[in-house]
C-alpha cells in the first residue's frame, strides 16, 4: 500500500468502527503488527512457500536472527578496528576503559564469592568507596561473568564494545516495525540509531552510555506492546526493562523512563476520554451498570490502564531494588552530594553546540571526504572546547548528523497526518534542546539569553535544561549532551518513515539517499589527523603488562599497590592528579588492592579518608610541591603510615617530578626494585 505507514493511526477507539482495532499509544499501528509478527505484511504469500524448508526460511524467528546477525556484522564493520582489539589484546588508552575493565573484574569476583558488589576496598585502598552511583554496570557484568572468568575482564569489555552497535540497531528495528510497514524502513531506522557516530563513539569509549541507550528502544517497544494488549505479562516485561536499565546505567534509566512516559501518555489520557465521550453520547455517562456495578465506562477505562502501569512500576522497583538500595545508602551517607558551585559549573561543561547537533560526521573524513568534516571542526562547530579552550566538553561527534536531520524532517512531512509522528518529533526536538545545556553555543560564540546567576554561574532561563536540573532528583544529571539520545531515537524513527515512503514512491532516490547516509554512519576511534589534532587523539594500551606486573602478581601478601601520580578521579570532588590509565587494568591481573581509582561519584568520606594518611599526603607534596623537603618527623610519620596500611608496591609512571618522588620514597623506606622502560617499581 502506497502510504507512509499502515492504517490504524486514527482516532478510532479500540474495538469500534469498521477498521482494525488500534490503541492510542503514540507509536501504535495495527493491532496485530509487532516486532515478532510484523513480517506478515511483508512476508511472502503462503502460495510461494512450497516446502517445509522454505517455510522455515521465511519464519519470523529466522528472519529476526538474520537481521540481528546482519546488524552485529554491520556494527563490527562500521566501528572497525574496535573488534580487532579482542585478538590484538588492546584497550582504548583511557582511564574510563581501565575503570570498565576493573568493573567487569569486580562484579565477577563478587558473584563468585556471593558478596555485595556495591562497596569495595580494592580501589581507593585502604579507605574504600561506595559504588551505588558508579558506572559499575552490574547487570552487564553479571551477564558477562562466564566470559570474564574464562578470558578475563578485558575480553568482556572489548566483546561488548564490539557487539553493542549491532544490538542497538536491532532494538531500534523492533520499535520501527511497530510503526512502519516495510522492512527496509525499519532496518534503516535501526541503522540510523545504532550506527550513528554518537552511539558508535560511545561504544568505543563510554560503554555504559552505549549499553544504557539500548533501553530507550527496548522501553519504547515494551510500552507500545503494553498499550496494545494491556495485561500483567506486558506490564512485567516493561518493569523488567526499566529495572534492567537502572542496573546498567542510572542516567540511561531516566532517559528510558522519559521515552516510556511519552509513549504511554496518549494511551493513558486519550483512551479514557474517548470512553467517556462515547458513554455520554449513548446517554450512559456517569451512571453505573445495574448489573455488576462496575462503574461508568470511562472509569473502567482508567482502571484498565492504570493497573498495568502500576504493576510495571512495582516490577521496576523489585528488579532494580539492589541498585536502589545501594544508591539510597550512599546518598544517606553523603556520598552522592556535590558542592553546589562545582555541580553548577559541570552543567556548563557538557552541553552540545547547536551546530554540532547537525554537523556532518567527522567519520566521513576517513573516506577521504575531509573538507566538510574539517571545516566544522576547525570552526568549532562540533566541539568548541578542543579548538578554542572553551568550557564546553561535550561529545567529539555530532549528535545527529546531516543525513539523519534531513531525513527526520522529511519523515515528519510525509507522516504529518499521524499523531505519532508529531510525538516523535517532540521527542527528537525536545531531546535536542535539552542537550544544549543551560547556555547556547553557536559555533564558537556563547549566548546566555535572559541570564541569571545560579550557584555562581550564569545560565539562561530560556534553555530547557536550566529547568530540567531543577526537577526533583535531576540535579545530578550533569551531562546535558546525553539527552540527545532521546532526540536520536525519535529522529531515527522519523528517518525510517522517509525511507519507507521512498520505498513506495521513489526507489531510485532511495538508493541515493541510503548511499549518502552510509557516509555518516559509524566511528573508527579517532578522526583522521587533518580533522583532529594529534595531541587530542586517543591511543591504546595493552590488556596486560606481565613484565611490569608479574613480580607484583607473584606476591600474595595482598599489600596495597600505589600508582604515582596518585589520584581519586571521577565526579567532584577529586583527590590528586590524573593517574595512569593502565592502573586499574593491572590491578585486575595482580589481584592487589589499588590506591588509585576512577569513581563516577566520589564520596566525600573517601576523600577525607585519604587526607588523614601521612603517606598519601607526602605523595601529594611530591607532586604539587616537588621542591619542598619534608621534615624528619613527616618522613617518619609517612613511613609508619605506609606500614600500617600495608603498602607494598609503588609504580612510578613517567612524570615531570622524578627526583621529588624518588627522594620521598627512599626516605619512607621504599627501594627501587626494577624498571620496565620508563616505569619504575618500588618495593617496601
Amino acid at each position: 500500500m502506497d502510504q507512509a505507514g499502515p492504517p490504524g493511526d486514527s482516532d478510532v477507539p479500540p474495538g469500534t468502527g469498521n477498521g482494525p482495532a488500534v490503541s492510542a499509544s503514540s507509536l501504535a499501528v495495527t493491532d496485530g503488527e509487532c516486532a515478532g509478527d510484523a513480517e506478515k505484511a511483508d512476508g511472502p504469500p503462503a502460495a510461494h512457500v512450497g516446502s517445509r524448508a522454505a517455510g522455515w526460511m521465511h519464519s519470523p524467528v529466522t528472519r529476526h536472527l538474520v537481521i540481528l546477525f546482519g546488524y552485529l556484522g554491520g556494527g563490527i564493520l562500521f566501528t572497525w578496528p574496535r573488534a580487532s582489539y579482542l585478538w590484538a589484546h588492546k584497550l582504548p588508552g583511557t582511564r574510563d576503559a581501565g575503570s570498565f575493565v576493573w568493573g567487569f573484574h569486580w562484579v565477577a569476583h563478587q558473584v563468585v564469592h556471593l558478596s555485595n558488589p556495591w562497596f569495595t576496598r580494592d580501589i581507593a585502598a585502604p579507605v574504600g568507596t561506595q559504588l551505588g552511583f558508579h558506572t559499575l554496570m552490574p547487570l552487564p557484568g553479571l551477564v558477562m561473568t562466564p566470559i570474564t572468568l574464562a578470558f578475563g575482564p578485558s575480553a568482556s569489555y572489548n566483546l561488548l564494545s564490539a557487539l553493542t552497535p549491532g544490538l542497538l540497531c536491532y532494538a531500534m528495528y523492533r520499535v520501527a516495525r511497530l510503526w512502519l510497514p516495510s522492512q527496509i524502513g525499519a532496518i534503516a531506522a535501526g541503522a540510523f540509531f545504532g550506527l550513528s557516530s554518537m552511539l558508535a563513539d560511545q561504544s568505543w569509549y563510554e560503554l555504559n552510555l552505549a549499553l544504557g541507550a539500548l533501553f530507550i528502544p527496548l522501553g519504547l517497544e515494551a510500552a507500545v506492546r503494553l498499550s496494545r494488549r494491556p495485561g500483567w505479562r506486558q506490564a512485567v516485561i516493561l518493569g523488567v526493562v526499566l529495572g534492567a536499565a537502572l542496573l546498567t546505567d542510572q542516567e540511561s534509566a531516566i532517559l528510558a523512563t522519559f521515552a516510556v512516559v511519552l509513549a504511554l501518555l496518549p494511551w493513558l489520557i486519550l483512551g479514557p476520554a474517548r470512553a467517556k465521550r462515547t458513554a455520554e453520547a449513548s446517554g450512559a455517562g456517569g451512571t453505573e451498570r445495574e448489573a455488576g456495578g462496575n462503574g461508568p465506562p470511562w472509569a473502567r477505562a482508567v482502571l484498565a490502564r492504570l493497573w498495568p502501569v502500576a504493576l510495571a512500576a512495582i516490577v521496576t522497583l523489585v528488579v532494580a531494588s539492589p541498585q536502589i538500595i545501594a544508591m539510597v545508602q550512599q546518598a544517606a551517607a553523603g556520598g552522592a552530594a556535590f558542592p553546589p558551585g562545582r555541580l553548577a559549573v559541570s552543567y556548563l561543561s557538557y552541553g552540545a553546540g547547536l551546530l554540532g547537533l547537525v554537523a556532518p560526521s567527522p567519520h566521513i573524513a576517513s573516506l577521504g571526504l575531509t573538507g566538510p568534516a574539517s571545516f566544522f571542526y576547525q570552526h568549532g562547530m562540533i566541539n568548541p572546547a578542543h579548538q578554542y579552550k572553551s568550557e564546553l566538553q561535550a561529545s567529539d561527534t555530532p549528535m545527529f548528523g546531516v543525513a539523519l536531520t534531513v531525513l527526520a524532517v522529511a519523515g515528519l512531512i510525509v507522516s504529518w497526518r499521524r499523531r505519532s509522528a508529531w510525538l516523535l518529533a517532540l521527542l527528537s526536538v525536545g531531546g535536542a534542546l535539552l542537550a544544549l545545556g543551560p547556555v547556547l553555543w553557536i559555533s564558537t560564540r556563547l549566548f546566555v539569553p535572559f541570564a541569571q546567576e545560579w550557584d555562581g554561574v550564569r545560565v539562561s532561563l530560556l534553555m530547557p535544561y536550566t529547568w530540567f536540573v531543577r526537577l526533583p532528583g535531576m540535579s545530578n544529571f550533569r551531562e546535558a549532551d546525553r539527552l540527545a539520545e532521546l532526540g536520536l531515537a525519535g529522529g531515527a524513527l522519523l528517518a525510517g518513515s522517509t525511507v519507507n515512503w521512498l520505498r513506495y514512491h521513489a526507489k531510485p532516490v532511495l538508493v541515493v539517499v541510503l548511499a549518502l547516509s552510509l557516509l555518516e554512519l559509524g566511528w573508527s576511534g579517532n578522526p583522521p589527523g587533518n580533522v583532529m589534532p594529534q595531541a587530542l587523539r586517543i591511543g591504546t594500551m595493552a590488556t596486560s603488562m606481565s613484565a611490569l606486573d608479574g613480580p607484583i602478581a607473584a606476591d600474595h601478601s595482598a599489600s596495597i599497590v600505589v600508582d604515582f601520580p596518585l589520584g581519586i578521579r571521577g565526579g567532584p570532588p577529586v583527590y590528586g592528579p590524573p593517574f595512569a590509565p593502565q592502573s586499574e587494568v593491572l590491578a585486575t591481573a595482580d589481584g592487589h588492592p589499588l590506591a588509585d581509582g576512577l569513581i563516577s561519584r566520589v564520596p566525600a568520606s573517601t576523600i577525607s579518608g585519604f587526607k588523614v594518611h601521612p603517606f598519601y599526603t607526602g605523595l601529594m607534596t611530591a607532586w604539587y610541591k616537588p621542591g619542598r623537603h619534608l621534615t624528619h618527623a613527616e618522613y617518619a610519620a609517612a613511613a609508619l603510615d605506609a606500614r600500617r596500611m600495608n603498602v607494598g608496591w609503588v609504580i612510578v609512571w613517567p612524570t615531570n617530578v622524578p627526583h621529588a618522588i624518588s627522594r620521598y620514597l627512599t626516605h619512607v623506606g621504599f627501594k627501587l626494585d626494577y624498571q620496565v622502560r620508563e616505569v619504575q617499581v618500588y618495593r617496601r
